[in-house]
C-alpha cells in the first residue's frame, strides 16, 4: 500500500503534463489542418477534447479526496478514471488509425505534431489503467458502505 500512496502523485503529475503538451500538439494540428478538404480530422479534434477533459478530471481526482471528501465517492473516482482512460485509448488509436491512413510519417510539421500527439497520448492512457485499477482495487477491497476516497488518493 506505501507503494500506492507514493505512486499516485507521480501519476497524476505524467497524466496532467502530458495531457498539456498534448493540448499543444493537437491544437496546432486542428489549426493547420481547419481548412483541409478531409472530414477525418474529427478525431484529432476528439484527442483535443481529451486533453481538455484530463486537466479537468485531474483536478477532480487531486481536489476532492483532501478538499471535498463529500465529492470523492469511491465509485465516482473509478467512474472518472475509467472513462478517461477509455477516452485516451479511443483518442491514440483513432488518430493512430488516421495517420497510418494517410500515410504520414513523423517528417515535422503536422505529421510529426500529430506522431508526438499519439505517443503522448498513449503514454497517458497506460497512466490512467494504471491508477484505474488502483481505484478498481480500493472498490473491491472496501465495503459496500466505505463509500471513501482511496487511502492512496486522500493525501494528494
Amino acid at each position: 500500500m506505501a507503494f500506492l500512496e507514493v505512486a499516485v502523485l507521480p501519476l497524476r503529475a505524467v497524466q496532467a503534463l502530458f495531457s498539456i503538451i498534448v493540448l499543444g500538439l493537437t491544437a496546432y494540428v486542428v489549426d493547420a489542418t481547419t481548412y483541409a478538404w478531409w472530414d477525418g480530422w474529427a478525431s484529432v479534434n476528439f484527442m483535443l477534447f481529451c486533453s481538455v477533459w484530463t486537466l479537468l478530471a485531474v483536478a477532480y481526482l487531486v481536489l476532492t479526496p483532501t478538499r471535498y471528501p463529500a465529492a470523492a465517492h469511491k465509485y465516482a473516482i473509478l467512474g472518472v478514471e475509467a472513462l478517461t482512460m477509455i477516452f485516451w485509448f479511443a483518442a491514440w488509436v483513432a488518430v493512430a488509425t488516421l495517420w497510418g491512413r494517410i500515410r504520414c510519417g513523423s517528417s515535422g510539421g503536422v505529421c510529426g505534431a500529430g506522431t508526438a500527439g499519439i505517443v503522448f497520448s498513449a503514454f497517458i492512457w497506460l497512466a490512467f489503467v494504471a491508477t484505474t485499477i488502483m481505484a478498481a482495487l480500493h472498490v473491491h477491497r472496501t465495503s459496500r458502505s466505505d463509500t471513501s476516497a482511496p487511502p492512496e488518493m486522500q493525501g494528494v
